[in-house]
């Protein structure tokens, strides 16, 4: 009955079934507890937790005469020295040394650094294709080009090179800050609208942009500058 679980050599289909529902599951509730990790972002750290935790929870998925408990359990004691490493890093500045990888400046003040090109093993090839991808293809309007903990390279550009802000032209433009969507894909979000409205509101602005019902909305968003945003279906 608990073969699923326990593992058998004629595991029926059903039964791997089961086992991907309750490994999708336990992974779920693994990463929610460890806490979110931007794709972009992602440390050395975390990918060989990501690697091992596939690989030892990827075998039982294939194998079926593999017991689910085993498995479970070597996971869950990697992702708790995980999550420890990671509580004694923020809380451990020198620990975060070990642990995490400090940004290489290979470019300052317009200058390759060909000693840190060589530390960070970036050929320079790699390292003008990153120009390229940041819209720094000319390197004499770079002042630093830092390769970061996570692998990216960051770009800060010469003051005369950079773009000019409404700051530098003495103007204050209305703020936008976070967009709240008041309707996506036909279904009005009541919770968001009233921070920012009534239905009534929210009917005489449809009505300003042509839209008789609501249904026929996609998104529809406001910033806090007032700035409102739609997209029929």
């Amino acid at each position: 009955m608990f073969d699923f679980w326990t593992g058998a050599e004629d595991l029926p289909v059903y039964g791997f079934l089961l086992r991907a529902a309750i490994v999708y599951v336990y992974v779920f509730v693994m990463v929610k507890i460890l806490g979110q990790r931007s794709m972009g972002t992602i440390s050395p750290l975390d990918f060989i937790f990501g690697v091992i935790i596939g690989d030892i929870i990827g075998e039982p998925l294939s194998s079926g005469d593999i017991p689910l408990g085993g498995p479970f359990a070597a996971a869950a004691l990697i992702a708790g020295l995980h999550l420890g490493l990671t509580l004694v890093a923020l809380r451990t500045p020198r620990f975060r040394r070990i642990i995490e990888d400090e940004p290489l400046v290979l470019i300052k003040h317009g200058k390759i650094d060909h000693k840190e090109l060589k530390k960070a093993k970036v050929t320079m090839e790699s390292l003008l294709m990153d120009m390229r991808l940041r819209g720094a293809s000319d390197l004499t309007e770079v002042d630093y080009a830092v390769l970061e903990g996570n692998g990216q390279i960051s770009v800060i550009k010469k003051s005369e090179n950079q773009s000019l802000t409404p700051k530098d032209m003495l103007q204050t433009p209305p703020p936008k800050g976070y967009p709240t969507v008041l309707i996506q894909d036909g279904r009005i979000i009541h919770a968001n609208l009233k921070q920012v409205g009534t239905i009534n509101w929210l009917k005489e602005q449809l009505r300003k942009r042509g839209i008789r019902n609501h249904t026929e909305v996609f998104l529809l968003t406001m910033d806090e500058g007032g700035q409102i945003y739609f997209s029929k279906k």
